[in-house]
């Protein structure tokens, strides 16, 4: 029997991983869209795109066993085709061919046009800026760059992301543009490293640049920032924060570590005594920015005497966000050939030892918000109350607003003042003002 052609088929894009590649996969879908494909995300289709992720141990777990699903659907008759690309398949293609040899096909991280080509599409160069968001339409990820040119030895975002590239200003404001167009109103600026912005292309560190460009663009109300690297950052931008309304009061700074001994094998660029004096100089700059911070802990030569003074750190910091990871083992990379000589057990400890310290941060911290007023946009409507965010919150990883859903009616993706009667320790419950 016959089958139909490929253009006539309904291709679902399955995405993993970050908030890079809910990006990727946007820009797939929208170029997808352009040549008159009916395309879904992570809904039913007769062609699977799996856009997978490589970072760490869980991450390559979860992209293998998608993948697995899925093949194991195709030998079924339940969808035709199986596509994998991204992080995962940049990284790791040859033991994928050998392994799941099922697939049709894997593609790397830049290899968009010859993806295409196998979905039956033309890569469209007209449509820089176009996507076809998955994120509520109020919200977008702009990503100003790619890859990463820092060494450090834990990291294999370079072996599969490549150098550092910026894009041009003008494209990103373009891109913006088009974003509130649409709808959206609140921009976070990703990348693996915004600090490292505009090196390449204008041969200085440009994120105030961009920031100032951005701000103009008119609909867009929110600018948020992720993922900056401590070593170099721009000191202007910090200006810009304190100084623009519309970009928010928030900085997303992985700073992985305190202790100086492991930073320097960590290969950050960076001290104890010089990560201390940049949070100092954000609080003094930016007296109401929240600073959200991720930290590994588990790296090879962590002794609880190191690990000790990581905690007392974090009591010293308070941090207003904190993340905490496990350390993870990767091949390739400059941290591979030291011994990793710390148990899992252990390492889960840590990070509950650590989390357990941020959660009583964050309690004091948002006991002090009862009887405040913010300015929350509303991102979803959950059982019986609706679910925002403050500009101290970026979607999906920090605290919440609820607000009682019995005599309220709030439109989702619209800003609304909000009074905090009641706190927890990731949550913020409050009534309209």
């Amino acid at each position: 029997m016959r089958t139909k052609s490929v253009g006539k088929k309904k291709i679902n894009v399955v995405t993993l991983g970050c908030s890079k590649n809910v990006y990727d996969s946007e820009v797939l879908m929208s170029q997808l869209k352009a040549n008159g494909k009916e395309v879904v995300h992570e809904d039913k289709g007769d062609i699977v795109v799996i856009n997978t992720c490589g970072f760490i141990d869980n991450a390559k777990e979860e992209s293998i066993n998608t993948i697995l699903d899925y093949v194991e659907a195709k030998n079924r008759g339940e969808v035709e085709k199986v596509f994998v690309t991204g992080c995962l398949s940049e990284r790791y293609k040859p033991d994928l061919v050998r392994e799941i040899p099922d697939v049709d096909q894997y593609f790397g991280t830049r290899d968009l046009p010859i993806l295409l080509k196998h979905l039956g599409a033309d890569y469209k160069h007209e449509l820089v800026g176009e996507r076809l968001t998955t994120t509520p339409k109020h919200y977008a990820y702009l990503k100003i760059s790619e890859g990463c040119d820092r060494p450090c030895s834990f990291c294999a975002i370079p072996l599969m992301r490549g150098g550092h590239i910026s894009t041009p200003i003008e494209k990103l404001v373009l891109e913006a543009q088009k974003l509130a167009k649409k709808g959206t109103k609140e921009l976070i600026l990703i990348a693996q490293d915004l600090t490292y912005y505009g090196l390449d292309i204008y041969k200085r560190r440009a994120l105030g640049d961009l920031l100032k460009e951005l701000v103009k663009v008119e609909g867009i109300e929110w600018i948020r920032l992720h993922y900056a690297f401590p070593s170099g950052f721009p000191e202007d931008v910090l200006d810009i924060i304190r100084e623009e309304p519309k970009v928010c009061n928030y900085i997303d700074i992985p700073l992985q570590h305190i202790n100086s001994e492991l930073l320097k094998s960590m290969k950050r660029g960076t001290t104890h005594e010089k990560t201390d004096a940049l949070l100092a100089k954000f609080r003094e700059k930016v007296p109401d920015m929240a600073i959200r911070t991720t930290l590994i802990v588990g790296y090879p030569g962590e002794t609880e005497e190191i690990f000790q003074e990581l905690k007392n750190w974090v009591r010293e910091q308070k941090f207003d966000r904190l993340g905490c990871f496990t350390y993870s083992h990767e091949e390739n990379t400059g941290a591979y050939v030291l011994e990793d000589n710390i148990p899992q057990e252990v390492k889960e400890a840590r990070v509950e030892e650590i989390m357990e310290i941020q959660s009583q941060i964050s309690w004091e911290k948002n006991q002090e918000k009862i009887g405040m007023v913010y300015r929350c946009i509303f991102d979803r409507k959950e059982g019986n109350y609706f679910i925002g965010r403050t500009e101290y919150d970026s979607p999906d990883v920090d605290n919440t607003v609820l607000v009682a859903a019995e005599d309220t009616y709030i439109s989702i993706g619209e800003f609304a003042n909000v009074k905090i009667t009641s706190a927890e320790e990731f949550d913020l419950y409050g009534e309209l003002v």
